[in-house]
């Protein structure tokens, strides 16, 4: 049965004192300690000497109850000393949260910390690509250092892998978009128009957009995952040891296969879509399913081919850099793995997007609209 510690009131002379009895230890504390924080009179002693044993808690919340009650402490044994010593010399009238600055002040540090986290994040990013370049004029100069079969397995996995997943979301939206279109251009007697606007929007923005997505989502957070596993595992480490450079044997593949499969996969996408769209054609506006696709050939302006391609190695370059960047980041524990491969799917998203805005104005302003 578990013994619990007490205490009790004697009130002589004029003094009060609170006698505590039993063990004062961690496992004997749960009914003293709610006691004695609600303990409503004056004590001028606390008496101890009926402590069976005192370990560290017990000390503090006797030191603690003395300090709220302003008495003294007696019949502590020479063990029971040391401790009151102890936790007397470690106790603090500090707050246990420090006070919180006002929100705009919060805010504006936050905001601050932040722009300071990109600043330094920015400058990383571009020594790691001042690495890469420096890895890819190495190989130039030593081909025999290159490694193709690493290349030919990555451009494998980015390309050839991702061609049913990237085909249905390709079909998929060119359907959407001829459906969508039809809809809205009806009412202008104008349906005919939608294969201008299927080919146009495909080959020159969501086809490569919309696989830059695709690659990121399921490519770069491979690169991520894979690297950083290598990273957290200490085999990187022991490439660098043995003499193998890991931006030569692990990113340089990786980058020049997202590089060169990207405006394959663009092209890809955008003449799935619109296949999609032609078949919607077919279905609903009873434009025939070649017609539709000779169509496409007439209205389609040949820039809009090339807008989309220049834009693709740019996507798949952005993609690869972010991914094998996070994953040769990762440190710590497992964990980091995770957060590394989030980000560089995030990051790779969000720049695709920046520089695909980028890329139309850029475009329209060179008469390429």
């Amino acid at each position: 049965m578990r013994e619990w510690a007490e205490y009790s009131v004697d009130e002589r002379g004029g003094r009060v004192t609170v006698s505590i009895t039993g063990p004062l230890v961690v496992s004997g504390i749960g009914k003293l300690d709610p006691e004695l924080r609600g303990f409503s009179g004056s004590a001028q002693f606390i008496d101890i000497s009926g402590a069976s044993r005192v370990d560290t808690v017990g000390a503090w919340i006797v030191h603690r109850f003395a300090e709220e009650q302003g008495a003294e402490i007696i019949g502590a044994s020479e063990a029971a000393e040391v401790l009151l010593e102890a936790v007397e010399e470690c106790s603090s009238d500090a707050d246990i949260t420090p006070p919180r600055p006002y929100v705009l002040g919060r805010v504006a540090e936050e905001l601050g910390k932040k722009v300071v986290d990109f600043g330094y994040g920015m400058r990383r990013n571009v020594g790691f690509l001042g690495a890469i370049l420096i890895a890819f004029l190495t190989v130039i100069r030593h081909p025999s250092r290159f490694r193709v079969k690493a290349l030919v397995r990555q451009m494998e996995l980015v390309g050839v892998s991702s061609l049913p997943i990237i085909g249905l979301m390709s079909f998929l939206i060119g359907i959407v978009i001829a459906q969508q279109g039809a809809v809205q251009l009806q009412q202008f007697g104008a349906e005919t128009l939608t294969v201008n606007l299927v080919g146009r929007i495909t080959l020159r923005e969501l086809g490569v957009l919309m696989t830059a997505i695709m690659v990121a989502g399921r490519s770069g957070s491979a690169f991520a995952a894979q690297i950083g596993t290598m990273q957290l595992t200490e085999e990187i480490d022991a490439m660098r040891t043995i003499g193998v450079s890991p931006m030569e044997a692990l990113v340089l593949p990786r980058i020049l296969a997202a590089i060169l499969m990207m405006p394959l996969l663009g092209f890809y996408a955008s003449v799935v879509a619109i296949v999609g769209g032609a078949v919607i054609g077919d279905v609903m506006l009873g434009i025939p399913f070649w017609t539709f696709l000779a169509r496409v050939q007439e209205v389609v302006p040949t820039y809009d081919f090339y807008v989309g391609m220049v834009k693709a190695p740019v996507f798949g370059l952005i993609i690869a850099l972010s991914g094998c960047y996070q994953g040769m980041q990762v440190k710590g524990n497992a964990e980091e793995v995770g957060l590394r491969t989030t980000m560089a799917v995030v990051q790779a998203i969000f720049m695709v997007i920046v520089l695909d805005a980028f890329f139309a104005v850029f475009f329209t302003e060179v008469g390429w609209a």
